[in-house]
């Protein structure tokens, strides 16, 4: 039997937040997950977890989990939410979906969601609070840097680069090569193809 890590706490808990949760709670290796949202106390329920607090609270909630995660899609709200929560010396968790496949040659870093179906093949590097979202292939080589964001079915082929904060929306696709700027957003279905 898996060893329990205890409370997960979900910082956010709109579409993406429950799909990080169903996540974790397919791996059975915590023993509750709850969320922090600033729809508290208004919404106290997202699916079938219970919101517990808002962002505000975040320090009295800390001292009830064992680690957290952002999962909220605007990548300059992660990064400062993570921030506040590393601040707070609370560990980030990563969620690798149980239908998600990723490399044991592959380094995946702190605060990253992995969804279900994705790919992150070998010698691959996932930056801290990524998010690998469902069917998206992160191929051999490919780095994914702080706080990008891969839409649902995104592909990316060996050796691709997305610098931090980069936002590549649903079925965009990178050819051998590609390096897509810090901070870039390109709109569902782009194709990137290196000169």
């Amino acid at each position: 039997m898996m060893e329990s890590k205890g409370i997960l706490l979900i910082v956010g808990s709109g579409g993406h937040g429950r799909a990080v949760a169903e996540a974790a709670a397919l791996t059975g290796e915590w023993t509750e997950v709850m969320f922090a949202d600033d729809s508290y106390p208004a919404q106290q329920q997202s699916g079938n977890w219970r919101i517990v607090g808002s962002t505000q609270q975040l320090p009295e909630l800390a001292a009830k989990c064992q680690a957290a995660i952002v999962a909220i899609g605007n990548q300059s709200v992660r990064e400062r939410l993570i921030g506040t929560l590393a601040d707070l010396g609370v560990p980030l968790a990563t969620i690798v979906h149980p239908r998600a496949w990723v490399s044991n040659l592959a380094e995946v870093d702190g605060g990253c969601a992995i969804m279900a179906g994705a790919v992150v093949g070998a010698c691959a590097r996932v930056g801290r609070g990524a998010i690998v979202n469902a069917n998206v292939t992160v191929d051999h080589d490919a780095i994914l840097g702080d706080f990008a964001h891969l839409g649902v079915g995104v592909q990316l082929a060996g050796g691709v680069v997305v610098e931090s904060r980069a936002w590549l929306q649903a079925g965009s696709c990178a050819g051998y090569r590609v390096r897509v700027p810090e901070g870039a957003v390109l709109p569902p279905g782009s194709r990137l193809i290196a000169d």
